[in-house]
């Protein structure tokens, strides 16, 4: 039996951990069976240390814990992660192949399709569209862009259907967001870099290719680059986050569109400065937005992240004021909010710490206020994703 195989066999023997409580500003979920909805539960993925640790909030604490059954040893380097609509399955890109885990209530691991990988693609970015039932992966420099058939109730693969494929007009490769369901319009968006964000219809009831015809949002500036992308849990705006956007020292930008059955259009007052120079993650809630700069100019290595509420006027959306920025740790790489609506997490590919936590001000809504910081394994650990159960 080989390390990979005999690897993710050893998942039940992972480390130790706890349970979670909750606030306010909640994604919306979508499809995805499984057993889902772990409540408050939350996966690191670490590079380093060739692992993925679930984590939780116990309840009456302020300090993440490992949850117990919810780390699994992959054995090979790990390249990204995603994680289906309905919380119920996580999907791990590794240098074995995409191994697909079905998600206890508790955020307890299973590993699906008898330890094997349902995929010998090895993508370094990944999402699942807003029905379940593909997982949309690219490998950075292929300029390909997969849509692998997934059962919504089995999270593995769905062999009456075949893999898809879109050519993407450039190799570069940073995020792929996709619509949540039932929420108007679904697409697929891809942050290439300098070659700005691709757009794909998307249609996931196709019984053939559910890519449509592509276009593209180029990046404002020359020299600029599409970093960061993510989708509203209701699929009205789209963020991207892109370097030389902006004047100034700090010259990240964070731009909105609407999203339209017929186009994708910026709204007024884009792109908004983020405080930094290397927007690197998005997280958008129903109110608020918050974007993380992975390199603040003049500030070292200090990462941070900075908050934005959604204002909408006679049905005419933009962003208002900065509500506040605020430190993150060396290196931030990732995002997320888990479902409770308590904490927004964040990752740092640097350390120092690996993991920060933050809750939110209860005098000004959704200003970020610094919490706990966690050690994700034994360091250095590198994690450089993170998703939570919706």
């Amino acid at each position: 039996m080989n390390r990979v195989r005999w690897a993710h066999l050893a998942l039940g023997l992972a480390v130790l951990l706890t349970g979670c409580s909750g606030f306010w500003d909640k994604p919306s979920g979508g499809g995805g069976g499984g057993g889902g909805n772990a409540s408050g539960v939350f996966y690191v993925l670490n590079q380093t240390t060739q692992q993925v640790v679930g984590f939780a909030f116990a309840s009456g604490s302020t300090t993440p814990k490992a949850v117990t059954g919810g780390s699994a040893s992959l054995g090979v380097i790990p390249y990204a992660m995603a994680i289906a609509p309905g919380g119920g399955f996580l999907y791990v890109s590794t240098g074995g192949g995409i191994f697909a885990y079905s998600i206890a209530s508790s955020g307890a691991l299973t590993l699906l399709n008898n330890s094997q990988a349902i995929s010998q693609d090895l993508p370094t970015s990944m999402a699942v569209d807003g029905t379940g039932t593909w997982l949309i992966e690219s490998i950075g420099g292929s300029g390909i862009l997969n849509a692998i058939p997934i059962s919504a109730s089995t999270g593995i693969l769905d062999t009456a259907r075949t893999v898809q494929t879109a050519q993407l007009p450039n190799t570069f490769l940073n995020g792929i967001a996709a619509s949540p369901a039932n929420q108007g319009t679904p697409y697929i968006f891809v942050a290439m870099g300098t070659g700005g964000t691709e757009i794909l219809p998307f249609t996931a009831n196709s019984t053939g290719n559910p890519f449509g015809t592509l276009s593209n949002i180029k990046v404002l500036k020359s020299g600029g680059g599409a970093t960061a992308i993510a989708v509203d849990p209701t699929n009205r705006l789209l963020y991207v986050g892109e370097t030389v956007a902006v004047s100034g020292t700090q010259t990240g930008g964070l731009r909105v569109f609407t999203i339209s059955s017929t186009h994708i259009a910026e709204v007024s007052g884009s792109p908004y400065a983020t405080a930094g120079a290397g927007p690197s993650a998005i997280v958008p809630l129903t109110n608020y937005v918050y974007v993380a700069n992975k390199t603040v100019t003049g500030a070292g290595t200090t990462s941070n992240i900075t908050g934005f509420p959604i204002v909408s006027t006679g049905g005419v959306y933009s962003l208002g004021a900065v509500i506040n920025t605020i430190n993150a740790g060396t290196n931030t790489v990732g995002l997320a909010q888990e479902n409770t609506g308590t904490y927004l997490l964040a990752v740092n590919a640097g350390g120092s710490p690996d993991l920060s936590t933050y809750t939110y001000d209860t005098t000004t809504p959704g200003k970020l206020v610094a919490g706990a910081t966690a050690s994700t394994g034994t360091d250095p650990t590198r994690p450089n994703a993170i998703v939570a159960v919706p």
